[in-house]
């Protein structure tokens, strides 16, 4: 019997695997690769409500996703989630905004919510014109978590869709698909100005979690013939950890520092030291919770210590002009192993473990870079 009360094998993160090539094929050219994926869960043998033309989220964060960023993204196949720290009338007015200016785009809008105000939050958000919620935490193994599906499956049936999460372990993911989650995700500690993991001593790296969750999730579709799609968010610090994630069996990935780097974030540029950067701070710092998330009593919201920090991060142009690099590295990669759509990279992607000295071997080494 699998002893989990101590899991004696590192933690593994994504920098700490490499793809190895499998064979390409004549087709495997990059115009040939497709990169749509489920958003929500489905039946065995049906399609799913919405699906993302690229398998890209941008975070429920203030520094992250905006009107303009969920507009933008929405249009280039991704989808944004418009963060919930702020009140339910300014969130709602803000997804009711983007739902005006979306013209003929067939892209669903994403908002969180939270555990707190979601009897309130959720109604409001879905008469703005919200079409897929997300709860926001960094610890989803809750039944915080599944009172909040209830409620919107009680009141909007199959309706109206919600993510849930955030879980490191299987048991995590069965408790959220079983309570009715429409995806599910992966990920504590990992992002990049997260500090959970140093606060609470929780967490899991986000290798080991993904391969961990993505192998229950493909039990629960063979025995219950539902697919509940799982998304990786937080420890993907450069584009190669993207496709090695989607290898390992996430559907989508979520990022924050990513996405906060270009124009189309709500967060200021600035310039220090003649470099322009974006100001990015996470949720759980200081700055997001100074607003009054859980009501005016200061006696019972007083923030005794933070999960994140405030930072700065170089500035990245355009989101369209850094998300097509991004694109083309995983296209070409997927070339490499032989893939043309997620699904089969999943299915046959060969990973390695590598070392320290492997790392250092794998960058530029024993020459003066110019």
């Amino acid at each position: 019997m699998k002893n989990e009360k101590y899991i004696l094998e590192p933690s593994r993160t994504f920098s700490e695997f490499l793809l190895m090539p499998n064979l390409t094929t004549r087709s495997c050219i990059t115009s040939n690769v497709v990169l749509k994926t489920p958003l929500v869960k489905y039946e065995k043998g049906e399609k799913p409500a919405y699906e993302l033309s690229i398998p890209f989220s941008s975070a429920m964060m203030q520094s992250v996703s905006g009107e303009v960023m969920a507009v933008e993204l929405g249009k280039l196949g991704g989808i944004a989630f418009i963060y919930c720290s702020q009140t339910i009338e300014s969130q709602a007015k803000m997804v009711a905004d983007i739902k005006k200016k979306r013209g003929n785009e067939k892209f669903p809008i994403g908002a969180g919510v939270n555990t707190h105000d979601y009897a309130e939050r959720i109604p409001a958000l879905v008469d703005a014109g919200a079409d897929v919620l997300c709860i926001d935490s960094s610890d989803g193994f809750s039944e915080w978590q599944s009172d909040v599906i209830a409620f919107v499956r009680k009141n909007y049936g199959d309706k109206i869709k919600v993510g849930a999460g955030n879980v490191v372990c299987a048991r995590g993911f069965e408790f959220l698909a079983n309570a009715g989650a429409d995806f599910v995700k992966v990920g504590i500690g990992g992002g990049s100005i997260c500090i959970t993991r140093e606060q609470k001593g929780i967490g899991r790296g986000q290798a080991s979690a993904m391969m961990d969750v993505a192998q229950e999730r493909d039990e629960y579709f063979k025995t219950k013939g539902v697919y509940v799609p799982i998304c990786s968010d937080g420890g993907l610090v450069h584009d190669n950890n993207i496709i090695v994630a989607l290898a390992m069996g996430a559907d989508f990935v979520m990022m924050g520092r990513y996405f906060a780097a270009f124009d189309e974030s709500p967060s200021k540029k600035i310039t220090k030291d003649g470099r322009e950067y974006k100001e990015y701070w996470g949720e759980g710092s200081a700055r997001a919770s100074n607003w009054k998330r859980y009501g005016d009593d200061p006696t019972k919201n007083k923030l005794l210590f933070v999960e994140g920090v405030d930072s700065l991060i170089p500035y990245n142009g355009r989101l369209k002009d850094g998300l097509d690099v991004t694109l083309a590295k995983i296209r070409s990669t997927m070339c490499n192993l032989g893939s043309l759509d997620i699904p089969t990279l999943y299915k046959t992607a060969r990973l390695t473990i590598v070392s320290p000295a492997s790392i250092i071997e794998g960058g530029a080494h024993d020459v003066v870079v110019k």
